[in-house]
């Protein structure tokens, strides 16, 4: 990469450009976006298995860097839903010690992947996978707080998410369970009611401190956050050594590839849902890799940008990096002055707030969009969203993306064809034995043999006409079986001729054979009527193919 290149991945001046006139919104929107950040916060850090304390240092650090270095004006990073998925299983074998390692490593991945200018592959992921992708992480994040609604220890489970809900349900002492079912269900309730009665604070601000008031006023054996640091605490290098490293380097690069794609795509439609300009991809990826490092430094997990936080930012009327960055101080300045208070948040309170935000993740509208769309966009679509919650996250939008790519192929060569011609001018002796075939959309891999063949069955005729003025994809398999076919009709006494060799098709005719297959190489026209008139001769005998 040029020094130039690399000057565009850094912070500039450029990027407070409009901060005389949006300094007080930038303030306002930070504001509302770190009172609703800390619940998400805590409970992302809770139900990855990292901690309340994690959860807060990667909303604090990860999001001043992510917004001093990324690639978007107004994108808010955090830790989010999508990477507690990924995360939980990766500490519950690895251990929590392994939590600073994945995080810097990971963010290592992610950076490299920016300055390689990897970030606008992103777009060729299609709609129906991003949807089934985000369907199945809502089911998860869903599924992961039952057992904590029960009073369950999640460490006590094993399996996936459906295997340690299912074992919850199973194991549960409904008797006593009752207490934590009742915090699940109020919280839910305010979050759902609020909004419908006021905007003004965040719903699930509300029914925090109402289900810590009530569980600090009624016995019982409800468990809590517990003691958080009044502040953050030093950083310090993960141990590196060769026999730890190795085993976590697919995990980090399992975390990297979810945070490049959760960003970007977070990023992506903040850019098409605002006027504050586009965003760089690239330099996005390297402030989330650099964020995810700064996090893993100070004890916290890797970071993503937040879809549900960045819309936040933007309603609120956030237009600058400021605003990002106020949103992480408003977090340490709550933990710096309240954190005896966020103590004493039930956890349950966190998993109510969680099961309010994986149905909020998904919109009825757009399933049914998807669902309604095309047979092949719904298939994708549930496809992803199964393996998502059943597998693997990678694994769902790796598979996603093949299945993708093989309706659009099948749609593709069902685009190509052969179509007869009646030949131009007044009708001649002998124009039964003259075949003039127009290929049209695709001749690849996908299709080449099938679109041939019915030129191969062509029968009873002395002349063949190729018109490939209006094919519109060529590959190197097609231009092969376009070789053995003219070479096979040559051999059965058929000349062929071939019209309208386009010029970006040209050298892959020649490389493949074409023109040598021909019976003569002055066969070739860029006219179809001198290509007809050459065959009426050859018909009538007037004259030798040379």
């Amino acid at each position: 990469m040029t020094a130039t290149g690399l000057r565009g991945l850094l912070p500039g001046r450029r990027d407070y450009a409009d901060l005389p006139r949006t300094w007080r919104g930038d303030l306002l929107a930070g504001l509302t976006v770190g009172i609703v950040a800390l619940p998400l916060a805590l409970a992302f850090g809770v139900s990855s298995g990292a901690g309340a304390e994690a959860g807060l240092i990667t909303a604090i650090v990860a999001g001043v860097v992510a917004a001093v270095f990324g690639g978007s004006h107004v994108q808010v990073s955090g830790p989010t839903g999508a990477m507690v998925v990924v995360l939980a299983p990766i500490l519950a074998e690895r251990g929590l010690g392994a939590l600073a390692l994945v995080s810097v490593l990971a963010g290592i991945f992610v950076v490299l992947a920016g300055v390689a200018r990897l970030g606008r592959l992103v777009g060729l992921i299609p709609w129906p996978v991003l949807e089934g992708f985000t369907l199945g992480i809502a089911v998860i994040i869903g599924l992961q707080q039952i057992p904590a609604a029960l009073g369950i220890d999640s460490g006590s489970l094993h399996g996936n998410a459906i295997a340690a809900a299912g074992q919850a349900i199973a194991t549960a002492d409904w008797a006593a369970a009752w207490p934590t079912l009742a915090v699940v269900a109020g919280v839910a309730a305010v979050m759902l009611l609020v909004p419908r009665l006021t905007r003004a604070v965040p719903g699930s601000v509300i029914a925090i401190a109402l289900a810590s008031i009530a569980t600090s006023l009624i016995p019982n054996d409800i468990a809590d956050i517990g003691e958080l640091p009044a502040g953050l605490p030093m950083p310090a290098l993960p141990a590196i050594t060769l026999d730890g490293l190795t085993p976590l380097i697919l995990p980090a690069l399992t975390v990297a590839a979810l945070a490049a794609i959760e960003s970007l795509l977070s990023a992506r439609v903040a850019a098409s849902h605002s006027d504050t300009g586009a965003y760089d991809p690239d330099r996005e990826l390297v402030g989330q890799g650099l964020a995810s490092m700064a996090a893993g430094v100070f004890g916290g997990m890797p970071a993503t940008g937040a879809i549900a936080r960045t819309a936040v930012n933007l309603r609120s009327g956030g237009r600058t990096r400021l605003a990002a960055v106020t949103h992480a101080l408003v977090l340490l300045a709550i933990v710096m002055i309240a954190s005896g208070v966020v103590a004493h948040i039930p956890l349950a309170a966190l998993s109510g707030v969680l099961m309010v935000t994986a149905a909020t993740m998904v919109h009825g509208r757009t399933v049914r969009a998807i669902l309604r769309s095309s047979r092949s966009d719904a298939v994708i679509f549930v496809i992803t969203a199964i393996i998502t919650v059943t597998v693997d996250l990678i694994y769902a939008v790796a598979i996603g993306i093949a299945v993708a790519a093989l309706f659009a192929l099948r749609q593709l060569a069902s685009s190509g064809g052969v179509h007869r011609e009646e030949l131009a001018g007044p009708v001649a002796p002998g124009d039964d034995r003259i075949a003039v075939l127009r290929l049209d959309g695709a001749l690849f891999f996908g299709d080449a043999q099938r679109v041939l063949d019915r030129v191969a069955r062509i029968d009873g005729v002395r002349v063949v006409i190729l018109r490939m003025s209006q094919l519109q994809l060529l590959d190197a398999t097609g231009a092969q079986v376009l070789a053995e076919l003219i070479a096979g009709l040559e051999r059965r006494g058929v000349t062929v001729l071939v019209k309208g060799v386009q010029d970006r098709h040209e050298r892959l005719v020649e490389h493949a054979g074409v023109r040598g297959a021909l019976g003569h190489e002055n066969h070739v026209y860029d006219d179809l009527a001198e290509a007809v008139a050459h065959a009426r001769e050859l018909v009538a005998g007037e004259r030798s193919p040379a």
